[in-house]
């Protein structure tokens, strides 16, 4: 064993997959990329995620309350890096990079056709807000583009590096 930089702990940690965020506030639409985000329930559906107070999408998020979760392929990868390394605060992202997007149907953020899943989500709770920037959502319309079902995700390692996903194993549970 070695020591390891604390700055790289979240290397190793890193959650699920590198998600897209959109937000709508006064009907001007951004997205932004996203990797901390995480299952805090079930059923009803609700993710915990984690958007920088220096973000554009920050403030968007936190006074429309509202916003759309899409889950894109790993064939998006380079707009997924393209969408991060600029800040919708100067750029309208999805005409700059040519991003196809659709009206959701419970939120005012877009859908975004071209990813593997769609989900339509509300703040439901800010008391972590103001010390983590973390924000509850409750996922109250999901959609999936079953031609994309078996797409593989891809998952944020640090400093422009992915992983994709691997194979799937299915083992025997009680649960299932």
């Amino acid at each position: 064993m070695r020591t390891l930089a604390l700055a790289k702990v979240y290397q190793l940690i890193e959650p699920g997959p590198v998600v897209l965020l959109t937000t709508s506030h006064r009907g001007i639409p951004n997205v932004m990329a996203m990797s901390w985000h995480m299952m805090v329930e079930f059923t009803p559906p609700q993710i915990a995620c984690i958007v920088s107070n220096r973000n554009h999408s920050f403030q968007a998020l936190r006074r429309s309350k509202e916003c759309v979760i899409a889950i894109p392929p790993a064939g998006f990868l380079k707009t997924v890096v393209a969408i991060g390394n600029c800040s919708g605060a100067d750029t309208d992202k999805f005409a700059t990079l040519g991003i196809a997007t659709k009206p959701a149907r419970h939120v005012a953020a877009p859908l975004l056709p071209d990813c593997i899943a769609n989900l339509e989500c509300r703040v439901i709770d800010t008391r972590m807000v103001n010390a983590y920037c973390m924000f509850i959502l409750d996922v109250v319309q999901a959609w999936i583009d079953p031609k994309r079902r078996d797409a593989k995700t891809v998952h944020h390692q640090g400093w422009g590096k992915f992983a994709l996903d691997g194979r799937t194993i299915t083992l025997p549970s009680d649960k299932a």
